[in-house]
This record gives C-alpha cells, structure tokens and sequence, in this order.
C-alpha cells in the first residue's frame, strides 16, 4: 500500500487547558479528496491548524510525505508543499488583487500554478487584477484567495469552509472549478457546511464529533442516516 501523503496519528491537540482534538487519525493519499465534516465545535478548524503549524502539537502526530512535521512553524510547513484557503479569505487589504496572488507564490515552488494559470482558472480576477482585493465581491475575494493557495504549488491544499456566506450561483461557480484544480494531481481537505455538497465531491471522507473521529471512509459505503449520526452524535439502533 503506498505510503499516504499526509497522515495524522493520535493527534490530541487544543488551547493552553481547553483540549479540542483526542487521539484523531486519518490519512490523505495523493491526488485525493478528503471531506472532513462535522458540527460547529467538533475539532475541524484545530484539525487544520495542527497540519499547518498553527496549533501546536507532538511531532510524530503529524506526517507529510514520510516526515513527521508536527508542531514545526507555519511557514516551514508552507515551503514543504502544503497550503490552505482560510475562513474568511484573509486576503491583504492594504493590497491588490494581483498583489495579493503573488505574495502565494513567495516560496518559488515550482508547478502548475503561475498567474496565467490561475487568471485562465478565474478570468474574473484578471479583469479586476488592479483592484484592492477587498473591493471584490465576497465569491471574487473567495476566488482570490483559492488563487493565492495555487500560487504556492502545494501538494496539498486545504479548503476551510470554501462556500461561507456565499450565495448560491457564486458556490457553483467554485465548485465548478475544483476539478480543474485537483485534475493537476494535487490532494485536498474540504471543509464544507453543505455536507450533501462535500460528500459528492470527495474520495473519501471524515466525520468528527466532539474531537474524535465518529466516521469515515467511502461516502457511497454509509447511508445519509448514518452520516447524520455521526455528525450529531446521536444514537442509532
């Protein structure tokens, strides 16, 4: 079996006192898509932040490529090959839409991904490359900051909550480009309250609850009554 992309091992992580993950596992292969869902406050967000250096953690619990990563800082993690489009965007304010694209591309990582790529991917934001990003519509600046991700030629991208407060025409066009995205080979995590949504696009995926892993594997091996368990923690019989 060949060795996972990135593997999470007994991850237990959280705040000073307040713990958030306990002894969560799971594994991305290349070229995958993993939907990792769950209710507000079962452990996604710290989930992500341990993978990309934002939370700290033991080192082996976290594993990329072979090497153990955990707890090693944000921008080290960056430069290995993984990236992440944040809640909210975060996209630089004080700069344009096209400055903001070439701040994702600072590590020279080579790939797929330059500014005519990801202009050919979005044209919107060529059109509006001038611009100060926060003067783009909210699915224009969600547009912008996937592009930003792209720029650093990642191995692996996280999506955090991808279609936020977006309305639904601007999410199918989103979703619409994704394929695009991950027919360059490059693996996901997608975060995603539109849980129906998340499902059929993914390979594989992993419920949390309560910061464990209540269930995972194919979405095509679980009914929808059993997902919703998971993701709610009630019982089933």
């Amino acid at each position: 079996m060949a060795e996972p992309l990135l593997a999470v091992d007994e991850l237990s992580a959280g705040y000073g006192d307040f713990q958030a993950l306990f002894g969560v596992s799971l594994s991305v292969a290349r070229g995958e898509v993993l939907a990792l869902v769950g209710a507000n406050g079962a452990g996604k967000s710290t989930l992500l932040r341990a993978v990309t250096g934002l939370v700290p953690c033991a080192r082996r619990m976290v594993t990329f490529k072979g090497e153990a990563i955990g707890g090693e800082a944000a921008d080290r993690i960056a430069r290995r090959g993984i990236a992440m489009v944040p809640e909210g965007r975060r996209l630089f304010r004080s700069l344009s839409v096209e400055e903001n694209l070439v701040i994702g591309g600072e590590y020279g990582r080579k790939g797929n991904w330059d500014l005519a790529s990801v202009y050919a991917l979005f044209p919107i934001l060529r059109e509006k490359r001038r611009m100060p990003a926060t003067a783009l519509s909210g699915g224009q600046q969600q547009m912008a900051a996937i592009g930003r991700a792209l720029m650093a030629n990642p191995e692996l991208l996280i999506f955090d909550e991808v279609s936020l407060g977006l309305a639904p025409i601007v999410i199918r066009d989103i979703y619409a480009a994704l394929p695009a995205i991950i027919g360059t080979g490059v693996a996901a995590i997608l975060v995603e309250q539109d849980v129906a949504r998340a499902l059929a696009f993914a390979t594989r995926f992993a419920c949390l609850q309560e910061g464990r892993v209540s269930l995972a594997g194919d979405p095509d091996g679980f009914s929808r009554e059993q997902i919703t368990a998971a993701y709610f923690g009630m019982e089933r019989h």
